[in-house]
């Protein structure tokens, strides 16, 4: 058996991690001096060429593991140092692109008697140097460099405001009324006789889920989608006007046509027509699922003409409560935090064949708990999960690349940062890490190639969901759910409730498509059009698209972090969620069976980038992916 690369030692201390986030400035020069090296020596044959080139790229993976830490790191100084090399890297990625001496180095290269994975890499070169620029007159080239190298600031200026922009409202006590008892009992009234309830996450969302005053929900969701407001107006406003202008001076339409190059759908002209399509599928049982909630909120507010989005989730729960017998309340007291991050390896591990171990390794912080992911004793990766909020920590949930996967030189290592309860998780929070640690299990999985551009998460955008999307079924199976759910009593979640749970998620789902029809639209349009007004048109494009409406005056586009890194193309989660369901269905309703998880774990998981997406999901399916199984699960309401 081959031995695997150890693990990265990490440091103990701040002046460590200054130290390690420094790396980045070394590896840069290692790039620079590769660069050099392939300009000067006419006499390397293309293969000797492509695999400087491929070190290169490692290079850039392994500094890229100070993004991470620019997000969860409890020390303001390493995240300040981290943002920087981040920003250093990526305008470094950026100018070698628009090098002209580096672009004729492999300009006429042959793919002849190259292997499969050696052309594909200069076939991805060539498209990453045309993309870049290189072709451009001198002048304009100069110019497409400053704007990449701008956008980088500003992505992380914008992130950094969403990060670091914590909101928070006091109410009495009696503005708690509706909510569990231990989240009561956690926000203890202070001197003044004041609760406070801040915009993280384990404050805000039993609030929109419980809270029965109805001004207290709508407080505090006025509060998060205020977020990095106004601060990041004028950050997004330069954001998306150098965007444009970099995407015409390389030749494209628009952004939207720009990163649509590289992915599934092809072009950014097929956005709104596949936007379109969602809205054809989600339309009608949206509005059944509207007239059902408005109705409810008219129990007790019989005036009310509209519900907003700060009621949707406490009304959706009441009437699962009322109409499903689903009671939030009853079901996540069945969830108790360390039992569902044992409940999740568990199950990731039985159905990929892994075992997880704990590793006895100090990371940045107390919270983070890491294990060494194992086949057959053979150690594949090593995971980092981060679960907890604190002040300064990203906010939302995500995983994050730390160490990149390398075969004889590095073993993959993830970080799954979220914000959960030390206490009882609610079932979307479930629901959450099973998503997230899909992107945490796909990227251990497929990092043990040889090629740094094909491992872990660097597949086409627009399919990279897919993997997580698919695992949150598993949070909805009975079998699952009873193999790590504890209730008061220490007994699994009832198989009877678990079925209603499964019928109750079909109502309101079509509102969430909705939602999310909110936000592609709005990630599409904002980069497309470039409204004046980004208030107001991101306001029309939630509410033309829902009948669920957004209360005046709010902000969302400020804290929709997505904006940066998914630029014009959120319609990317729909998207997967399309190929997502479509995969679900090669299991025919046995979530455990081996062959089929196998399966699925060699021709998509373990490939990486290493095949374009559809070519991996029709070897997974035995045929091209389709619609039918994203309509049919929408029409389930």
């Amino acid at each position: 058996m081959t031995t695997s690369p150890a693990p990265v030692v990490f440091p103990v201390d701040t002046e460590g991690w200054l130290a390690f986030v420094g790396r980045t400035a070394d590896r840069i020069a290692r790039v620079k001096e590769i660069d050099e090296q392939l300009k000067s020596d006419p006499s390397l044959t293309v293969g000797e060429r492509l695999r400087l080139w491929n070190e290169s790229e490692i290079l850039f993976r392994e500094a890229s593991g100070a993004h991470g830490l620019s997000e969860v790191h409890p020390d303001a100084d390493v995240r300040t140092a981290a943002e920087a090399q981040v920003q250093a890297a990526d305008s470094a990625k950026a100018a070698r692109l628009l090098d002209p001496a580096l672009w004729r180095v492999f300009a006429d290269a042959s793919e002849e008697g190259l292997d499969p994975l050696a052309a594909r890499a200069l076939r991805f070169l060539r498209r990453d140097f045309r993309r870049g620029g290189v072709d451009l007159e001198d002048e304009v080239r100069a110019r497409v460099q400053v704007l990449a190298e701008r956008d980088a600031e500003l992505s992380i200026a914008f992130s950094r405001n969403v990060r670091d922009g914590r909101r928070e409202i006091r109410v009495a006590p009696e503005a708690l009324a509706g909510m569990p008892q231990d989240y009561i009992d956690d926000h203890p009234a202070d001197a003044e006789g004041l609760v406070t309830l801040t915009t993280e996450y384990p404050d805000l969302l039993p609030i929109l889920d419980y809270a029965t005053d109805r001004d207290t929900r709508t407080a505090l969701f006025r509060e998060f989608f205020c977020i990095a407001w106004p601060e990041n107006i004028p950050v997004l406003t330069e954001l998306l006007e150098l965007r444009a202008e970099r995407a015409a001076l390389l030749g494209y339409t628009d952004w939207a046509d720009y990163e649509t190059e590289t992915r599934m759908i092809g072009s950014g002209a097929a956005i709104p027509g596949f936007l379109d399509g969602v809205d054809e599928a989600s339309a009608a049982p949206a509005l059944r699922q509207y007239e059902v909630i408005l109705q409810r909120l008219r129990q007790e507010v019989p005036d009310a003409e509209l519900v907003t989005m700060a009621d949707v989730w406490y009304l959706t729960g009441a009437v699962k409560r009322e109409q499903f017998d689903v009671d939030a309340k009853l079901v996540r007291s069945y969830f108790p935090f360390q039992n569902v991050v044992e409940g999740v390896l568990g199950t990731v591990g039985r159905l990929f064949d892994l075992e997880f171990a704990p590793a006895d390794v100090t990371m940045w912080h107390q919270d983070v708990v890491s294990y060494d992911v194992l086949r057959e004793g053979a150690l594949l990766g090593r995971i980092h999960l981060d679960l907890h909020p604190r002040d300064g920590k990203f906010s939302h949930a995500a995983c994050f690349a730390l160490v990149p996967g390398i075969a004889g030189r590095s073993i993959p290592e993830g970080v799954l940062a979220c914000n959960f309860s030390r206490g009882l998780l609610e079932h979307d929070e479930v629901v959450t890490f099973f998503h997230e640690f899909g992107h945490l299990v796909h990227y251990i999985l497929s990092g043990h190639g040889e090629w740094g551009k094909f491992g872990g998460f660097q597949t086409e955008w627009d399919f990279v969901e897919a993997p997580s999307q698919m695992l949150e079924e598993w949070a909805w199976d009975t079998d699952v759910l009873a193999s790590f759910t504890s209730g008061p009593e220490g007994e699994p979640l009832p198989a009877e409730l678990a079925a209603r749970m499964r019928v109750a998620d079909g109502f309101g789902r079509a509102l969430g498509i909705r939602r999310q029809l909110g936000y592609a639209n709005t990630s599409y349009h904002l980069h497309v059009d470039r409204p004046g007004d980004l208030q107001a048109a991101t306001a029309h494009w939630f509410d033309s698209l829902s009948p669920v409406k957004l209360p005046p005056g709010l902000h969302p586009y400020a804290a929709f972090g997505h904006l940066t890194d998914y630029g014009a193309c959120y319609y990317t989660y729909e998207w997967s969620q399309v190929i997502a369901r479509d995969l679900l269905s090669a299991f025919g309703g046995d979530l455990m069976n081996p062959e089929v998880a196998g399966r699925y774990r060699r021709e998509i998981l373990e490939r990486g980038g290493s095949r374009d997406a559809k070519d991996m999901v029709e070897a997974f399916l035995g045929r091209p992916y389709s619609f039918d199984a994203y309509a049919q699960w929408l029409a389930d309401d």
